[in-house]
């Protein structure tokens, strides 16, 4: 399998968990972290359920992953998440030292990493994450666009 392939199937994975957030009233985003071809952590959203600001996919599976592995440092781990990380969660990819990340679609109101900051790539911060984009973007905007007019319908 080429390297796209895999891209594609895990990415389709995060996607699931993305629709599993929606049906719990949370934003759609999921994520899942990738070690050795191997799914080794998956979250969504969480914050409303949690009632945590922090409870985003991404943070979710850096913890699972980390208890996983039994390490801090993921840095031979790939993240991949529906959503354009904001600045919280583009650190903390930096933070875990996250060899790389995929993510489908940018957050232009929120996205930390080619959106409103480039977090993962600036020369400033101790590590640098590689970044690829655009995988399945176009399902995830409409999961998120569709899931925010629900939402504005229904208040």
């Amino acid at each position: 399998m080429k390297e796209n392939t895999h891209d594609l199937l895990f990415m389709k994975e995060a996607l699931k968990l993305a629709k599993k957030a929606e049906k719990q009233g949370e934003v759609p985003v999921g994520a899942i972290i990738v070690h050795k071809n191997q799914i080794i952590a998956s979250a969504f959203n969480q914050k409303e359920n949690l009632k945590k600001a922090t409870a985003h996919a991404e943070i979710l599976a850096i913890e699972k992953a980390s208890s996983q592995l039994n390490r801090w440092r993921l840095n031979d781990c790939t993240l991949y998440v529906t959503l354009e990380p904001c600045p919280m969660c583009a650190g903390a990819l930096v933070a875990a030292r996250v060899k790389r990340l995929v993510y489908a679609c940018k957050d232009p109101k929120a996205g930390a990493v080619h959106s409103l900051y480039e977090i993962t790539q600036d020369p400033r911060l101790n590590h640098r994450v590689e970044v690829q984009s655009g995988i399945l973007k176009e399902e995830s905007a409409t999961l998120l666009k569709e899931f925010f007019r629900k939402k504005r319908k229904n208040h």
